[in-house]
């Protein structure tokens, strides 16, 4: 089985170091990045297969977890997206992308691993990499 990436985003330092450890134990690679700046600059670059997003979505400075879900989904439109946010959760019907889900912080270890694998599960089957 190949490791499934997931890109994790929150300006909070020990609630990303928290996250991140929630989500390696439970078998994912994390790339961990602290604003909504370097989520999309991850995601943008194509270094890395990303095949879940996990966001806050209010960060210090712009551009907010909406805006990283957004570009996520103009990559691969069928990216799972995970919002995580203290105070935010009232607008994520008019912000959010669809087929998202969104967690209320605080929250269970359980309750973000549930949230990332049923996206995953979800998610339709990846086109192989064409031979060029």
């Amino acid at each position: 089985m190949e490791a499934v990436t997931i890109l994790l985003a929150d300006d909070e330092a020990i609630l990303l170091l928290d996250f991140k450890s929630v989500l390696t134990a439970a078998g994912f690679l994390v790339a961990a990045v602290s604003s909504g700046a370097k989520a999309i600059e991850k995601l943008k670059s194509g270094d890395e297969i990303v095949d879940g997003v996990v966001t806050d979505i209010r960060f210090c400075q712009p551009p907010d977890g909406w805006q990283v879900a957004r570009v996520a989904r103009e990559i691969d439109p069928n990216m799972p997206i995970v919002y995580i946010s203290g105070h935010a959760a009232l607008e994520w019907a008019s912000n959010g992308v669809p087929d998202s889900i969104i967690l209320e912080k605080p929250f269970t270890s359980a309750q973000l691993i549930t949230a990332v694998s049923q996206l995953l599960n979800a998610r339709p089957p990846r086109a192989p990499p064409s031979d060029a």
